[in-house]
């Protein structure tokens, strides 16, 4: 859907409010602020008028307003849209409505059922917020008999047993497509596969028939590819091949931290890809380092030649401590769902994929639960250090070229799973009113490993479905327009 959607849609909302014009009252006005749109190009100074969270009118005249903001000299830009956040609790979506995310997705783990994702947001959000399918819930249902739901139940997470490294036989493979299909007829936004977490216990087989019923359905895949060692592209070589084969659309969770040193050599392999009919993209981090449990599959295996580092080179993320063997044995012992930062991307491998044109970028930030136990800073500054770092201060891109990569080429993905994401990533009229007004010189984030929940400046007020959520870097309590999207893949004929 684009701008001949949104003009029909605004018809469609301005007979519903009675003919609302610029010459009444808006809801909310954003007024003098500096819009950019990447999708139609617009970046100008502009009023903007917000009636029933939705974008009614934007226009170089003053509109009227029952609640005026005045964004003079900052920038008005679409809600950022986290495709990649482990992170779906109420200090969770704190934190990232801060960083300006508008909408907190999880495509790579995802859950099932996919209401699981959220779960913590009984009592209400901030923020928009969903999740693709969980294939590791599905298959610790068939393998195990056992519900898990999500990646963490209250302060725990739920990772590990024979789900993660038995084989199915074919069927168990069949039982899984059941429920896989079960959870897109839920509403979630595609499938999630964490495959290089479960290496050994996904076959070929089994991999095939994720993607026939993602095909089957046109719904996007996001994968954590089987890592080899560092820079071994056989992990995604696998996925392209059945992409090609089968035609469902793929995500390839944070290339950077999967591709290292080759990041332009799998571009190029998914370029090649396209160029032949496929449709895969990716998405980056912005912080150089990677988080995950201390039991991760690839911690199995020799993973200091993986990722060419020393077992000085990862910290105990609760604490921040840089661990030595000693302590990582005794952690991996005692707490092997504890959490860990292991030190490795290097800064060239991310500024090699922010080049790539449809780049992505995400958070992949780990749950954050309790401020007296850490996670990473991913949540707090990803999106900050994304405008800040690399937009203003490396001059990698425009601002709207930035912009995209966390606002529409989201939603762009995932329109054909779920329409509501063309109202998504834009300031247009007809869109949803989601938006995020900011200084683009002072933008910058704050947090660090170690001080993962330091806010980050730059950013005057979060809009989302036309209700402030966000005020001079302050999370408003009790205001939460926040809603679950669902998915509503097709049949494909």
């Amino acid at each position: 859907m684009r701008a001949f959607g949104f003009l029909g849609m605004c018809l469609v909302f301005l007979m519903g409010t009675g003919g609302l014009t610029a010459a009444q009252t808006f809801d909310l006005v954003i007024a003098n602020g500096r819009v950019i749109d990447p999708e139609s190009g617009l970046d100008a100074v502009r009023h903007v008028g917000i009636h029933q969270g939705t974008i009614i009118a934007i226009s170089e005249d003053e509109l009227a307003g029952a609640q005026v903001v005045d964004a003079r000299e900052q920038i008005v830009a679409p809600g950022f849209i986290d495709i990649h956040s482990h992170s779906p609790s109420r200090l969770g979506s704190a934190i990232q409505v801060l960083d300006g995310v508008t909408t907190q997705l999880d495509l790579e783990a995802g859950a099932f059922p996919v209401s699981a994702y959220g779960e913590h947001f009984a009592g209400g959000t901030p923020i928009n917020f969903g999740a693709s399918v969980a294939h590791f819930a599905v298959r610790t249902k068939v393998i195990e008999g056992r519900d898990v739901p999500y990646l963490f139940s209250g302060m725990t997470l739920m990772q590990g047993g024979a789900a993660f490294v038995q084989e199915a036989t074919p069927a168990q493979i069949e039982e899984m497509r059941g429920l896989l299909v079960e959870g897109l007829d839920q509403g979630g936004l595609g499938i999630g596969i964490l495959l290089d977490y479960m290496s050994v216990a996904v076959n070929e087989a089994e991999l095939r028939m994720i993607f026939e019923v993602a095909s089957s359905r046109d719904a996007p895949i996001a994968v954590h590819v089987r890592r080899g060692y560092a820079g071994d592209p056989a992990g995604l070589i696998e996925i392209v091949a059945l992409a090609e084969e089968t035609g469902a659309p793929v995500l390839i969770n944070h290339i950077t931290h999967s591709a290292m040193h080759a990041v332009p050599e799998w571009l190029s392999l998914i370029d090649a890809a396209n160029a032949r009919g496929a449709r895969i993209t990716t998405e980056t981090l912005s912080y150089a380092a990677g988080g995950t449990s201390i039991s991760a599959a690839v911690f199995s295996r020799d993973w200091q030649k993986i990722f060419n580092i020393e077992y000085s080179d990862v910290q105990w993320t609760a604490t921040g401590e840089w661990l030595t063997e000693e302590s990582w044995q005794r952690y991996r012992a005692e707490q092997p769902t504890g959490m860990v930062n292991h030190h490795y991307v290097k800064e060239d491998w991310i500024e090699s994929a922010l080049a790539w044109p449809g780049m992505m970028v995400a958070t992949d930030v780990t749950p954050a639960l309790d401020r007296d136990v850490l996670a990473n800073p991913n949540g707090a500054g990803r999106f900050h250090r994304c405008l800040g770092h690399y937009v203003r201060e490396r001059k990698l891109m425009s601002l709207s070229e930035g912009l995209a990569r966390i606002t529409l080429y989201p939603a762009q993905w995932l329109e054909s799973v779920a329409p509501q994401f063309a109202r998504k990533g834009r300031v247009q009229i007809g869109a949803d009113a989601d938006l995020v007004i900011f200084s683009a010189g002072d933008i910058q984030e704050v947090a660090t490993y170690g001080d993962p929940y330091l806010p980050p400046i730059g950013v005057a007020k979060v809009i989302v479905g036309g209700r402030v959520v966000v005020d001079g870097a302050q999370v408003i309590e009790g205001r939460y327009p926040g809603q679950r999207l669902l998915g509503q893949a097709r049949v494909v004929d």
